[in-house]
């Protein structure tokens, strides 16, 4: 339907309401004279055509104030209403349509603005849930270690452990629980630092062949205890970056983390650093069981931990993945999960390449 400007309705009405008592007092006059000659009457043959003339100018004003009601106050007053629904929490609100240009672009304009706050609350909600959630999963996480924790230091107290190979046992249990409560809190730190806090990162132009050798660097210890090599192949003239190397470290050292942590003993890793184009890529390959196809639908997401290979009995919140993810993209990249075909889980990426 063609809509209408205010103004041209303006132009109609007045039309309306100057045209329409004319008509009545023309017909009238007709009726009653059989004559359209108007002037030459006696004065009094005048007036059924001008009370035809006032029936015709109430008409005309009966008219326009429907017509405008309908048109321009009806869709007003339902916006007043689905703006009272809105901030009730009502989101299910009907705009009726109007052949008002103005009114019906205003009516689109506030139509915008209800999905908008619609799906701004909808991922409010969800943050909300999502922060919950993260509260109480690392609560229950933290209490396990401490749980263990307390109970060998009590041991300890109460002289449970004798022996020097005891209490050395107890201790390293003690040493071991206390590195998993020290992680369990960075992570937690830095996926809130990340989620809810708006940071900068810095642009420090590095190697990138360097940031994976620190990451391995940090990561050998723990692998030499399952006797697991880690295996890297660079690019051979190296290829800069402009990163967060703090950051970039993390996320690195996150990935390989979890590589050590789900390969079996004397396995092996394999990282693997290549330029393409405008881009550093690099490959995490484990030896471990992979994934199964329900977990490459969720392993970033926050918390989220698989029943058979990746559970709470590994140590750890569920956020290295997420954390790692989130770093990469902030850095302009991505970072994806998947199996190789020779067996064992792949963590693929890539961060855009520094100019020279």
């Amino acid at each position: 339907m063609r809509k209408l400007r205010i103004r041209t309705y303006a132009l109609l009405s007045l039309v309306l309401l100057l045209l329409l008592p004319w008509v009545f007092f023309v017909a009238a006059h007709f009726i009653t004279t059989q004559s359209l000659h108007i002037g030459e009457d006696q004065p009094n043959s005048y007036t059924v055509p001008m009370v035809a003339a006032f029936t015709g100018l109430l008409l005309a004003f009966v008219i326009v104030g429907v017509r405008m009601r309908r048109l321009l106050l009806m869709p007003l007053e339902r916006m007043s209403q689905a703006a009272r629904q809105i901030a009730a929490g009502d989101w299910d609100v009907q705009l009726p349509p109007s052949t008002i240009r103005e009114i019906a672009e205003v009516r689109d304009g506030f139509e915008v603005m209800v999905n908008g706050l619609e799906n701004s609350h909808r991922k409010q909600a969800e943050l909300e849930e999502e922060r919950r959630f993260v509260i109480a999963a690392v609560a229950h996480d933290l209490r396990t270690p401490l749980f263990a924790l307390r109970g060998y230091l009590d041991g300890l107290e109460q002289g449970i452990a004798r022996t020097p190979d005891q209490i050395a046992k107890y201790v390293a249990v003690c040493k071991e629980k206390s590195s998993q409560l020290d992680r369990l809190v960075e992570d937690l730190f830095t996926f809130t630092k990340m989620e809810y806090l708006e940071t900068e990162l810095s642009e420090d132009i590095a190697d990138f062949n360097d940031i994976v050798q620190k990451s391995i660097d940090s990561l050998e210890p723990k692998a030499q205890q399952k006797h697991i090599s880690i295996v890297a192949l660079y690019v051979p003239d190296g290829c800069l970056i402009r990163a967060d190397l703090h950051l970039l470290e993390r996320a690195l050292s996150n990935l390989l983390d979890n590589a050590v942590r789900y390969t079996p003993a004397h396995g092996r890793i394999l990282v693997q650093c290549r330029r393409e184009g405008d881009r550093a890529s690099f490959t995490i390959q484990d030896s471990g069981p992979g994934f199964v196809p329900e977990e490459l639908k969720r392993i970033f997401e926050p918390l989220y931990r698989g029943e058979q290979s990746r559970n709470r009995a590994t140590g750890g919140a569920g956020l290295g993945l997420t954390i790692s993810q989130r770093i990469i993209r902030q850095h302009g990249g991505e970072l994806a999960g998947g199996n190789h075909p020779s067996g064992g889980a792949i963590l693929s990426g890539w961060i855009p390449a520094a100019n020279r």
